[in-house]
């Protein structure tokens, strides 16, 4: 997490009873605190759901529920424009028929 360009500091996350300390930009410190926040609550509820054991299960189990759900969203992200442009082109040819039906009218 730490960046070069910003400086650098040691931050104490906790997941699952356990901390950990974190090389963290301070820009990126609140980002880091939210995500080990997710993290925590993810893994909390699949060790409640007592269908995994185990910490590193669990840890594993998490990080694919949540990469998962980035895949999802990045491939949402790349339909909305195709869909933008879509619509784009619907609205040029209503207006285009519009507009051919307004000149005929005046003809």
């Amino acid at each position: 997490m730490a960046d070069s360009a910003s400086s650098s500091e040691t931050v104490t996350v906790s997941i699952l009873d356990k901390e950990y300390r974190v090389a963290c930009a301070e820009d990126e410190r609140a980002e880091l605190q939210a995500s080990a926040r997710l993290l925590h609550e993810r893994m909390s509820r699949i060790r409640a759901s007592g269908s995994v054991i185990g910490l590193e299960r669990i840890a594993v189990m998490a990080a694919l529920n949540i990469a998962h759900e980035l895949i999802q969203a990045k491939a949402e992200l790349t339909r909305v424009p195709l869909e933008q442009e879509m619509l784009d082109r619907l609205k040029d040819k209503v207006q285009s028929a519009l507009g051919k039906i307004d000149t005929h009218e005046k003809s």
